[in-house]
């Protein structure tokens, strides 16, 4: 079993959910991390994560790398 890995940061969960549904238009696994976490933290832009299985990273950037959201 593997781990997941971050793909992706996102400003907000809207767009996360966007790429993720695209990520998996191509029957790959994504899950979207840190909803909540959205914005701006002690200064620093935290994002919201994109995840993927790790052994599907680099499909999974071949596809991100065709989404235009």
């Amino acid at each position: 079993v593997s781990g997941l890995v971050e793909l992706a940061r996102f400003e907000r969960p809207y767009q996360a959910d966007l790429a993720r549904l695209f990520i998996e238009s191509y029957g790959l696994t994504a899950v979207v991390f840190d909803t909540e976490n959205q914005g701006y933290s002690d200064g620093a832009i935290v994002g919201v994560r994109l995840m993927v299985l790790e052994e599907e990273l680099e499909e999974a950037r071949a596809a991100l790398a065709e989404y235009g959201g």
